[in-house]
């Protein structure tokens, strides 16, 4: 088929998604990373809306793009309004973008309901915007709102408002699927009956409130429309938009359009996480093709397939989109598990394989406290090298104390609590005794930690901790339960993840904690 046009909505309706908010400079960041993924279109932005999104279209216009060309996004003139005084027409002449996205209503219900005009106002107010855009050298797409609700209920208008649309000069007319309530029969179906009624390029827009965006947009270009509209991760509103990530990758490898150049493909993972540090979203591990778990084996069988032949349970090599294999450890695992992460940790020439479900049974043992070592790498590792014969860690811990305060010296804490730890190790033949405090009781912990080390070890004043997580195991049993801590770790090069268990969660905290700091030392053999 002819090229795809890849329309991306990102920076506008990914945006209304609930905790994201972009400033001006997040916007230009992204606006590269979409410009280097490929994307034939970026929508800055509705300029009659907020000045962030107007200061946005001042500065794009600095940036030299090499495939993208910026949109700009906005609704058609108000009801008996003249075009040439409307403020939102206004807006989006003075964002002086070469493309214009114009969104209009075409379920009858918005137009008597919402718009409380007349059918007959609302196609003016269709093709008075778009014709006089076009007058002023706009190249006009046109967002068919809610299409296919307004299909379903009264066919003859929305067919009455692609037909308007076309007649005033959009150069491409998206069907949307603003509810996302559709599914993929009721998509080909409109979409093929919309191409016998108009010549214009089609597009499609769909949202995911049924876990079928990506499904309904892929169907309705298999149907005929050239263009597609999504964001990035499927930001979006309620349940969010088309995942153009997903899209990329089902049009690309499953079905061979060439959306974008295989290179670009390659670069999907990083500009899927990149966008989603910006937006300060956590990143899906669970998310196709990108997801940190998506080529992820676990289960003994399928480590030891994977091993043998990739392909045998992933169904594309994952470096194609930038991705990469891994095998965790968990009391699933077999053998083949144990062996791979050995050769991947380096370790496979200091434990013999017969020694393998040996170290399999350490973490079965492991896993029934508590202990998981999927995203605990670090500790996984530790665990190993614990078990060789000629290991010494860099410290040992003696004794700690941690002590808890209400009010008793309130002067020194402005909520009246103090925590407060007392720490005793062992480094070579010397014993450290240390006190510290620290906001609460695992922060005590690891400031004491720290102060008994650092004067052996210096460079640990560059870990820090980048995400501490608690994790009930045993739900059911009330206070007295089981909680898993996992840590992740820094130094500013490498990140790191460690895990301790038990039912004192200073304990638990206490062993996540110091596998930290005995990983990095003894991998920078400190």
């Amino acid at each position: 088929m002819e090229k795809l046009e890849l329309y991306d909505t990102t920076l506008r309706d990914g945006a209304q998604q609930e905790g994201i908010s972009l400033s001006v400079d997040d916007k230009l960041k992204i606006t590269h990373k979409l410009d280097e993924l490929g994307v034939d279109f970026i929508e800055g932005g509705w300029p009659g809306s907020n000045p962030k999104d107007i200061e946005y279209f001042k500065k794009v216009k600095s940036i030299q793009l090499s495939n993208a060309t910026i949109t700009a996004f906005g609704s058609t003139r108000k009801a008996n309004t003249l075009v040439e005084k409307d403020a939102n027409i206004q807006a989006l002449e003075k964002a002086d973008t070469a493309v214009v996205t114009l969104v209009g209503k075409s379920w009858d219900i918005h137009v008597h309901k919402l718009l409380e005009t007349s059918l007959e106002e609302n196609l003016l107010m269709i093709h008075d915007s778009i014709a006089y855009l076009k007058a002023q050298g706009r190249r006009v797409f046109f967002d068919a709102e809610h299409f296919f609700d307004g299909f379903s209920t009264n066919r003859d208008y929305a067919i009455q408002v692609i037909k308007t649309a076309s007649k005033a000069g959009a150069e491409r007319i998206i069907l949307c699927d603003t509810n996302g309530g559709s599914i993929p029969s009721l998509i080909e179906d409109v979409v093929r009956k919309i191409k016998s009624e108009t010549s214009t390029v089609l597009g499609i827009h769909t949202h995911n409130d049924t876990e079928l965006a990506v499904a309904n947009a892929m169907v309705a270009i298999k149907s005929g429309v050239k263009q597609v509209q999504g964001t990035i991760n499927g930001y979006g509103e309620r349940c969010g938009n088309a995942n153009l990530i997903s899209l990329i990758g089902n049009l690309k490898v499953k079905l061979g359009i060439d959306c974008i150049t295989e290179e670009q493909l390659s670069k999907l993972t990083e500009i899927s996480r990149y966008i989603s540090e910006v937006a300060n979203m956590p990143p899906s591990n669970f998310q196709p093709y990108v997801g940190a778990s998506a080529f992820t084996h676990k289960g003994g069988l399928h480590a030891s397939g994977v091993t043998k032949v990739e392909a045998s349970y992933q169904h594309i090599p994952p470096e194609r989109v930038g991705n990469i294999k891994r095998v965790v450890i968990s009391e699933l695992s077999g053998r083949s598990n144990i062996i791979h992460k050995l050769e991947e940790l380096g370790l496979s020439n200091l434990v013999p394989k017969e020694e393998a479900p040996k170290i399999l049974d350490m973490i079965k043992i492991q896993e029934s406290k508590g202990f998981q070592y999927e995203g605990a790498e670090a500790s996984f590792e530790l665990m190993v090298r614990r078990f060789l014969p000629n290991y010494t860690p860099n410290f040992e811990l003696l004794d700690y104390m941690v002590i808890i305060e209400k009010d008793r010296r309130s002067s020194r804490s402005d909520d009246g609590i103090v925590s407060e730890a007392t720490v005793k190790v062992k480094v070579g033949s010397e014993i450290v005794h240390t006190v510290a405090e620290g906001n609460g009781p695992v922060n005590a912990l690891d400031n004491a930690l720290r102060k008994s080390l650092i004067q052996f070890y210096p460079s640990i004043v560059d870990i820090r901790l980048v995400d501490f997580k608690v994790r009930v195991v045993d739900q059911g049993t009330g206070t007295g339960a089981l909680v898993r801590v996992l840590i992740e770790s820094t130094d500013g090069e490498e990140i790191w993840g460690t895990v301790g268990s038990s039912g004192n969660i200073i304990e638990a905290s206490w062993f996540a904690l110091a596998d930290s700091l005995e990983y990095y030392l003894y991998n920078h053999q400190i």
